[in-house]
Formats: C-alpha cells, sequence, structure tokens
C-alpha cells in the first residue's frame, strides 16, 4: 500500500460498498486478515501505519521525536483521509479508533470490526514481529504492559462488533468477516 492511494480524489458516492474497518489490539491480525480480506472482496487495502511509515518514517522514530501523542495525531489525519472514500478495506493502528472524534467520519462511510485475541496469543504474535518494534510495549514487564493497555481500551474496543482471532487461521477469520458482510451488504 502507498500513501498514493490514500491521496486520490475522494469516492463517496453510494454505488461503492462501504468501506470496512478492521481495529483492535497490536497482534491481532488487522494487517494479514485486512491484506487478505481486500483480496477476497476485490477491494484496495489500507494499512494505516503503512501509511504512517511511508509519509513520516518508522513508528518507533515517531515515538521517540513525536511521543504518542504526536503519532495519534498523524493517525487521525490519515483516518480523516480515508473517511472521504467508500470500497476500501482498512487496517487502523491498534489505538487508531480509540477517540470517537476520529473514528466517527469512519464509521460513517464503513462497517468496524474489532478483533480480539487473548494476552498471551497477543504476545506470542508481536514477539515473532520483534517487541522492538512496538513502543508501547517498551516495558521491562511487557505482559504487565500490554495486560494495562488491553484494559484501558476494552470499554471502547467493545463498541465495535468482536471477531475472535485465537486459534483461527487468517483464512477462517476472512470467512467469518465474508459471511458477516454478505448478511448485510451487497459484494
Amino acid at each position: 500500500m502507498t500513501a498514493s492511494a490514500v491521496d486520490r480524489r475522494p469516492d463517496t458516492g453510494h454505488d461503492s460498498p462501504p468501506t470496512v474497518v478492521l481495529t483492535g489490539f497490536m497482534g491481532t491480525g488487522k494487517s494479514s486478515v485486512g491484506r487478505r480480506l481486500a483480496a477476497e472482496l476485490g477491494r484496495e487495502f489500507v494499512d494505516t501505519d503503512a501509511v504512517v511509515v511511508e509519509r513520516w518514517g518508522p513508528i518507533t522514530e515517531l515515538f521517540v521525536h513525536e511521543g504518542e501523542a504526536g503519532f495519534r495525531r498523524r493517525e487521525a489525519e490519515i483516518v480523516a483521509e480515508l473517511a472521504q472514500r467508500r470500497g476500501l478495506v482498512v487496517a487502523t493502528g491498534g489505538g487508531s479508533l480509540l477517540d470517537p472524534s476520529v473514528s466517527a467520519p469512519l464509521e460513517a462511510v464503513g462497517r468496524v470490526f474489532c478483533l480480539t485475541a487473548e494476552v498471551d496469543t497477543i504476545l506470542e504474535r508481536v514477539r515473532s514481529d520483534g517487541l522492538e518494534q512496538r513502543p508501547l510495549l517498551a516495558d521491562p514487564d511487557p505482559v504487565a504492559r500490554l495486560t494495562e493497555l488491553l484494559s484501558a481500551r476494552q470499554a471502547r474496543y467493545s463498541e465495535f462488533e468482536p471477531v475472535p482471532t485465537d486459534g483461527r487461521t487468517v483464512d477462517e477469520i476472512v470467512a467469518d468477516l465474508v459471511a458477516r458482510l454478505g448478511q448485510t451488504e451487497p459484494q
């Protein structure tokens, strides 16, 4: 996914299907599932973290120079751009939609699913990517930090339709999402 895909002219026509938005904590599979779901639906895939990296550099560097607040401002900018389009599959960063004022425009043009996983599953997945790539888990006790963050985000995440990912393959999760989408919207 390139940033230029986000820069295209707005597509707000009602003939386009609603955008499918995947949110949830890091390590729940948003990017992997989103990429595969987009291919299955024949839609464009946008990973907001990838757009951040393409435009402003590594997320770890943004956290060092601008802190979490700066990173969240950049995420909000991308989410606002994406809300001007329809028919995408979007994987958001785990904290992108925590602020209802940031998520509202995207919710207005799409259907938001929250991918979920247990702490052990998340930790296993993020460790395989390298904890150093996850600034929010830069802590002597990443399990305690992960548990704390999940707890703090739980109320907001619960406002979105949950999709469990524990013990499921990407293909199984995509099939679940396609079935859910088929119940409410034309493909």
